[in-house]
């Protein structure tokens, strides 16, 4: 009888302790599920890299060294090269080696470009930003697998010129890998956008995570944008096109 009692003793905190660990796994806060999201993609390496690759047959370099930061593109137009640099001190476009003056306006329409290239490049690191705001919307299944879903928005200071584009990232549950993301926009005339982009070609280069996507689109923009997932599991979305970095090569700075 006793031998019974100690046995059940045994098996009752076997369950306990199984259920307060699985009550720690489900409540992870939006910020501790990014933060590991990070980690997962490389972490604080990113903090001190420059990365190179190209997308659409431009070449873009970001340089992060100890909080500093040089986001550049490059290219060749009709009369010369072009380099553009977005910095700790603002934005700069270089034409053959000279510095050109430009509208306050012009300078904004071109940095917006540019970081919006780096940002989506090497996502989800930036996402811990002071500026960024999280909010758990539970855990969701796409494709069979379960994810955090984790909605994004940003302040007015220091959250850029779209400040309020709204952003969901699906997070794996147990990989944490940001396999899914969407974002809301506004269109050219004024009309809300959507996109929902799909992860694949993962790689790690020098410990960083990279990967491509395809680019979806809703077929009406009469939808929810927290339902994106949604259409996506019922093919309700249509392929836009593709989101492909090329040519990627990854220095670590000391």
């Amino acid at each position: 009888m006793l031998r019974n009692v100690l046995i059940m003793v045994v098996v009752l905190s076997f369950f306990n302790c199984k259920e307060k660990k699985n009550q720690v796994l489900t409540t992870l806060s939006a910020e501790d599920i990014i933060k590991k999201a990070i980690e997962v993609a490389g972490g604080n390496l990113f903090d001190h890299s420059q990365i190179d690759f190209d997308f659409r047959d431009i070449h873009y370099t970001a340089i992060r060294d100890n909080g500093k930061f040089q986001l550049q593109r490059h290219f060749k137009d009709s009369l010369s090269q072009i380099k553009d640099v977005l910095s700790n001190t603002g934005f700069e476009r270089f034409s053959n080696g000279e510095k050109v003056q430009l509208a306050d306006s012009t300078a904004s329409k071109y940095s917006n470009s540019v970081n919006s290239v780096h940002y989506f490049s090497v996502l989800p690191y930036g996402l811990d930003g002071k500026a960024v705001h999280k909010e758990d919307l539970g855990i969701t299944d796409i494709k069979g697998k379960a994810y955090h879903k984790i909605k994004v928005t940003f302040s007015e200071d220091g959250g850029g010129e779209d400040f309020e584009d709204e952003y969901i990232y699906w997070i794996g549950k147990d990989s944490f890998t940001m396999d899914y993301l969407a974002y809301s926009f506004k269109e050219n005339d004024g009309s809300q956008g959507f996109r929902f982009r799909q992860a694949y070609n993962e790689r790690l280069i020098s410990r960083l995570r990279f990967a491509d996507y395809d680019n979806y689109k809703p077929e009406t923009s009469n939808i929810k944008f927290a339902d994106m997932d949604e259409l996506f599991n019922a093919n309700k979305l249509q392929l836009l096109s593709k989101i492909e970095l090329k040519n990627i090569e990854v220095k670590a700075l000391n």
